[in-house]
Formats: C-alpha cells, sequence, structure tokens
C-alpha cells in the first residue's frame, strides 16, 4: 500500500510539473501604460501610450499609438516631430503595427525612414509563460553606419491583468533600459 501510495504521489508531482511547464500566456487585449508605475528614460516623453495585442496561433500583433510631450523650449533643433525613436512601430515616435512570428524565426519588414527604405529585423518566442520580441536594424546615416538593436522580456502578472515589458535598446547613443508596465482595460 505504501509503494501504491508513493507511486500515486510522484504521478501527481509529475503532472504538476508539466502542467506548469506547458503554461502559455496569451498576451491579447488592449494595454494602457501606467507611466507612473513605469521606469521610463528622460528622452521618452511619453505622456500616454496605448497597445492593442492580439495573439493568434504563431503570430502576434502588436499596434502601439503614443501621446508625447512636446520637447523643451531649449531641445536641439530638427529631430522628428512627435517625438524620436524607432521604438516597436519604426520610426516617428514608436506607432504602427508589427506582426511578430512566435515560431522563432527571423522576419524582415521593410520600414520607411528618413533616408528612405530600412529593413528590419524581427524575431519572438513565447515559453514559460513570457515573451521574449526583438528587432534589429542597421542603415547608412549623416553620421554613418548605424545599428540598433531592441530586446524585450514580456511577462503577465498572475491575474493577468499586468503586463510588464523589459526593453533595453541598444544604438550609437549606448544602451537604454527602461521597464514599461500596462493595465489591462
Amino acid at each position: 500500500m505504501k509503494k501504491l501510495f508513493a507511486l500515486m504521489a510522484v504521478f501527481c508531482l509529475m503532472s504538476v510539473a508539466a502542467f506548469a511547464q506547458k503554461k502559455t500566456s496569451d498576451f491579447s487585449g488592449v494595454w494602457s501604460l501606467d507611466v507612473a508605475k513605469s521606469q521610463l528614460g528622460e528622452r521618452s516623453r511619453i505622456e500616454s501610450e496605448t497597445m492593442t495585442v492580439a495573439q493568434t496561433g504563431n503570430d502576434l500583433k502588436v499596434t502601439t499609438d503614443t501621446k508625447r510631450q512636446a520637447p523643451p523650449a531649449d531641445a536641439p533643433q530638427g529631430g522628428r516631430p512627435g517625438g524620436g525613436g524607432m521604438g516597436r512601430g519604426g520610426f516617428g515616435g514608436g506607432d504602427g503595427t508589427i506582426t511578430y512570428s512566435l515560431d522563432g524565426k527571423e522576419t524582415t519588414v521593410d520600414t520607411e525612414g528618413p533616408n528612405g527604405k530600412i529593413p528590419v529585423k524581427y524575431k519572438a518566442s513565447v515559453e514559460g509563460g513570457k515573451a521574449t520580441l526583438s528587432s534589429s536594424r542597421n542603415f547608412s546615416g549623416p553620421m554613418g553606419d548605424v545599428s540598433i538593436t531592441t530586446k524585450e522580456t514580456w511577462a503577465l502578472s498572475d491575474d493577468g491583468k499586468t503586463l510588464t515589458i523589459n526593453r533595453e535598446t541598444t544604438s550609437p547613443r549606448g544602451t537604454n533600459s527602461t521597464t514599461m508596465v500596462f493595465v489591462k482595460k
């Protein structure tokens, strides 16, 4: 009887462990940035951001809409209207739509830039309840060749109502790390 009980206990533990390993997160929903809880760079000037995510099969479609504060009066002139940056949506402040393939394969999308089209390489996967997204772009600018890479880790809270995105962007300006906290609408 003791052997049967021990065998049943081992079976139950293995079942729980297998279930926990298979946990995948569905990041779908409309998310609103909680600016107060986020750790954003001083140059971001984000006033608000809404992110709409649709996760189906092997695709993760992300649409962002960002409202930025006006740059300070003493900011250098000649920048891009609406804020700079090359966030999830490419040029123009990070707004737009990107569809990531969740099978781990890299996809390339041509994005319009100030000097013409720029190929942007995207890669994503969901594993262990977290999503890992990356993008990279290389182009020639007025100061020479430029390479920009962004890596994001997405994690949902246990109740699925809070999405935390840790982002690291490396560019000629150096490495910038941010934490963005979104609340499900």
